[in-house]
């Protein structure tokens, strides 16, 4: 083979893998394990563009340098296939979910292999595929028979809290349960129905049924997350979306809360992203403060923590949607403040979380008594509080809260400053108003100030000292049809679990994939969707699961794929344990990384699997920018200035594809047929040429800068596009995609490529020695690359391999004792080259069976060291002498030298310093 054919060579060892499974990983105990994982896609229609496969990049790369350090390696690819965007083309279409699906796995699947990934395809997995979500329903259902034990400090089965109702009742309970859960002896739980049984069940299962308030699109007829919602609108299709009431499903993570927040210590993960998921789980310690409502027998519980200045409380403030807030209403304030709370509520709590410059609230007419000092205080409705956090209340101390501090300024409300040791510790300065001595407790510092207080909530039954967290429950139903349905049916309006052999419930055929015309999910479109058991036909949920189940614990499923008796044998859950390098994006650091985390705690504590973090090592990739190219048109014209040429017309700038430019050089017969519109175009020209603008975008198609990696891959190959991606910059950082830079590594692949052949381009390789340089330049490479892949600094491993490409070329290297460690090295790169130079030199197995070059540092130790010689102070030759000279040989060749002969003018120095190692200088 004469020439660097890619893709002749691309498509023969891609066929070779496949053929012979060359990345099947199987258990054994004998070999260390390493699991690397992308974040796996959601297969869109659109297929991938090259911005998609970066971080998939990445760790193939350390999957096959893992392999070639002897390790057995699970790399595996799958498919997150149930979700909106499926389903939304169902309803434009009437084509079902499935076939939509299918078709986009396959363009994925085609261009993932096109790419040269080292993925275990036996272990692909589709989140849609039935004997997939078997198990996520199996899950389901080892939640709903769970409860958390807060003193075993783990979930444990729902039979032995039975066990304990039934001995005792639930008064030495202490279990993660609803707020309003009633106390109850062994006889009342006797004599309770069963229907009553359940309810109480329901108020400790791990899953439950409760009325909830939740995002509502009424345009894609479902619940959406607060991630999903943005300014009241979906962020897909930017629809409305209003907060209603609604019986939904949901996860007890706030159970697992600590144990989330100290398994962050474990982990190897970014600190931005621990942060993320800290402040999410949001820990806060304080009390809970009991407030009475004048004249009435409500109560305002409410958590703060700094009870030690509630001296200077002003006012309370309650949700929009707390019902409490809509009974405390006086008719004098009716119409105003109901008026406030239709508009508040339907904004959702991201919105009201991250906006600090709306302020909006209105009062009630009511007031509560301070229990400190028994004084009157207003209570407000902002939409500042949040119904899910805390209490759904607010003890507002002006002086102290920022945005306490601007609702009081803007509705003109007292501010009282709060007067004690602790406030010079406060988180926000004390801002003006009335100062007040805190009573009791002040002159103390924050933390004994707090005991204090907290003593006298308890000694007066007024309230109680109290860990909160921000953290909610976990919605877990959509209204929809594209997704695991949940195995449960309805007996006397509560629910029950489907026997574990009628698994999987398979969703059922529809008409439409819209909901019935009473406002039911799709699937009460479904014939006969009910479940038999005992005789009779019971209702089954017509909600599904949400988009985050089936991703929760897919990364189990990959060591045990094919397996229908368990979700994944316990042998190989042990032997993988967690994923050892994990490469996704940030923007699941709040969603999909959190519930993960919760479900893998779960399967632990149920004894399912012997790891309690499913992911050690965490990459977040950053995002491959698209490079927009811009023409410019002639106000009024259709005509086009080039570049340099366009201040001098009135011209507006027009995206144009920039598969129709090449650095930055537009073609010109291709945009007169991009759109009829353009056939007649006409052009002013810069020599000769028409040069486009450009600027670093997000990838999209309506920028027209997205690049596929078809085209690439057809013009270049592979290989250079895996280590083009991986040269563009350090893997964790945002950089703009160049199609005009990538030759250069083109070029470089095609100079390796000729070091293995003569100038007629026949393959010729040597058995002679090589010599110190060659060794010194591949050991050098060695060195390099292991340190990368320690720090995964994969930009700087592809300049290493272009240096020592380039120092045995004008070395004339072709020696396969220099050339054989090369082809390993550059392997897990560019995998498709290395294997035909790897066949070329002999050998009949595959590369990736190749053990890694081992460094031998004392290639790198200089023999010689080329001294500056200054004279004078200024540098007038350089000397290549021997490192292990004396000072004196040193001086001595020095002084010898023509060039320092000649600077001397036959006169002897006056000073002659030597530095071994370093420097000669003399003085004349």
């Amino acid at each position: 083979m004469a020439d660097y054919n890619f893709r002749e060579i691309e498509n023969k060892w891609q066929k070779y893998w496949e053929d012979n499974q060359s990345y099947l990983a199987k258990v054994n105990p004998e070999q260390p394990k390493f699991y690397t994982l992308d974040m796996f896609p959601y297969p869109s229609g659109a297929g991938l563009h090259v911005g998609h496969p970066l971080g998939y990049i990445a760790s193939d790369i350390v999957a096959r340098f893992k392999r070639l350090k002897g390790f057995n390696v699970l790399h595996p690819m799958g498919y997150d296939s149930f979700g909106l965007p499926a389903e939304q083309y169902a309803i434009q279409t009437g084509q079902h979910p499935a076939i939509t699906t299918e078709k986009n796995i396959a363009r994925y699947t085609e261009q993932l292999k096109n790419i040269g990934f080292a993925f275990d395809w036996s272990k692909e997995i589709r989140t849609s595929d039935p004997s997939y979500y078997k198990w996520t329903q199996w899950i389901f259902m080892q939640l709903f028979n769970s409860y958390y034990d807060k003193d075993a400090d783990k979930a444990l089965s729902i039979e032995s809290l039975i066990a304990k109702f039934e001995k005792s009742g639930n008064q030495g309970v202490n279990a993660e349960c609803d707020e309003d859960t009633p106390f109850f002896s062994s006889s009342d739980w006797a004599e309770f129905s069963e229907k009553r049984k359940q309810e109480i069940l329901l108020m400790y299962r791990l899953t439950f049924l409760a009325e909830t308030t939740v995002n509502w699109c009424p345009a894609l007829g479902t619940v959406l997350s607060n991630d999903e919602v943005k300014d009241g609108f979906s962020e897909r299709g930017g629809h409305p979306v209003e907060r209603k009431k609604m019986m939904q499903w949901s996860m007890r993570i706030t159970a697992y809360a600590e144990r989330l927040l100290q398994g962050l210590e474990k982990v190897d993960w970014s600190e931005p992203i621990k942060e993320m998921q800290r402040n999410w789980i949001g820990k806060s310690i304080g009390a809970e403060v009991i407030f009475q409502v004048k004249n009435s027998e409500e109560t305002i519980k409410v958590f703060t923590t700094r009870v030690d200045t509630i001296y200077g409380v002003t006012y309370l403030a309650l949700a929009p949607e707390s019902e409490l807030a809509a009974e405390l209403i006086t008719e004098d304030q009716r119409e105003e403040a109901e008026a406030y709370i239709e508009v508040a509520k339907n904004r959702s709590e991201r919105d009201r979380m991250t906006d600090v410059k709306t302020i909006s609230g209105a009062f009630t007419g009511s007031y509560a008594i301070n229990p400190f000092n028994g004084e009157e205080i207003q209570i407000w409705i902002a939409d500042y509080v949040l119904a899910g956090y805390g209490t759904g209340a607010v003890m507002a101390v002006p002086a102290h809260d920022e945005r306490d501090y601007n609702f009081a300024k803007h509705f003109n409300l007292e501010i009282r400053q709060v007067i004690e040791g602790s406030m010079e510790n406060g988180s926000f300065p004390g801002k003006g108003g009335t100062i007040i001595n805190s009573g009791f407790i002040s002159n103390m510092e924050m933390k004994d100030a707090m005991v204090k207080a907290i003593e006298f909530l308890e000694e007066k039954g007024i309230g109680k000292g109290k860990i909160q967290y921000r953290m909610r429950d976990a919605i877990f139903t959509r209204q929809r049809y594209w997704g695991e349905p949940l195995p449960v049916y309805f007996k006397d309006g509560l629910p029950y679990l489907i026997d574990e052999k009628d698994l999987p419930l398979v969703l059922p055929e529809v008409d439409k994939y819209l909901p019935t015309e009473d406002g039911e999910p799709p699937l009460g479109r479904a014939k006969n969707w009910t479940y038999s058991t005992e005789g009779e036909e019971y209702p089954l949920e017509l909600s599904t699961m949400p988009g985050w189940a089936g991703s929760s614990w897919y990364f189990f499923r990959y060591m045990d794929a094919q397996n229908d008796s368990s979700f994944a044998d316990k042998d190989k859950t042990d032997y993988w344990g967690a994923v050892d390098l994990y490469i996704g994006g940030s923007e699941h650091a709040t969603g999909h990384l959190l519930y993960s985390r919760f479900w893998t705690k779960f399967l632990y504590d149920i004894g399912a699997v012997s790891i309690d973090e499913p992911f050690k090592k965490m990459i977040n990739q950053g995002m491959i920018q698209g490079r927009s190219n811009f023409v410019y048109r002639i106000k009024g014209e259709n005509k086009f200035v080039s570049f340099g040429l366009k201040d001098q017309y009135d011209t507006a700038a027009m995206h144009v594809d920039v598969n129709m430019v090449y650095n930055d050089q537009l073609d010109l017969a291709k945009f007169k047929t991009w759109r009829p519109d353009l056939a007649d175009a006409e052009f002013i020209l810069e020599d000769g040429k028409y040069i486009c603008g450009a600027e670093v975008e997000k990838m999209s198609k309506s920028k027209y800068n997205v690049v596929n990696p078809d085209d690439i891959i057809e013009k270049y190959g592979a290989d250079t596009l895996r280590c083009y991606e991986m040269f563009l910059g350090p893997l964790e950082q945002f950089k703009p995609w160049n199609t005009n830079g990538i030759d250069g590594v083109f070029k470089f692949l095609r100079k390796l490529w000729n070091l293995y052949h003569d100038g007629a381009g026949n393959f010729q390789v040597t058995d002679s020695k090589a010599n110190e340089k060659e060794l010194k330049s591949l050991h050098k490479t060695i060195k390099k690359m292991e340190e990368d892949m320690a720090s995964h600094s994969f930009n700087t491993s592809v300049s290493s391999f272009m240096i020592c490409v380039n120092e045995l070329t004008a070395l004339k290297c072709n020696k396969r004792e220099i050339l054989e460690p090369l082809a390993i090295l550059v392997s897990p790169y560019a995998p498709h080259i290395a294997e035909e130079l790897w066949q070329l030199l002999g050998h009949t197995t595959s590369i990736t069976e190749a053990d890694f070059p081992e460094f031998n540092k004392d290639y790198l130790v200089e023999s010689s060291f080329e001294y500056p010689v200054m004279i004078n102070g200024k540098m007038r030759t350089k000397i290549q002498l021997s490192l292990g000279l004396t000072k004196d040989e040193i001086q001595e060749e020095a002084l010898s030298n023509e060039v320092v002969q000649k600077w001397l003018e036959g006169k002897d120095p006056k000073k002659v310093i030597v530095v071994p190692g370093k420097i000669v200088n003399l003085v004349i």
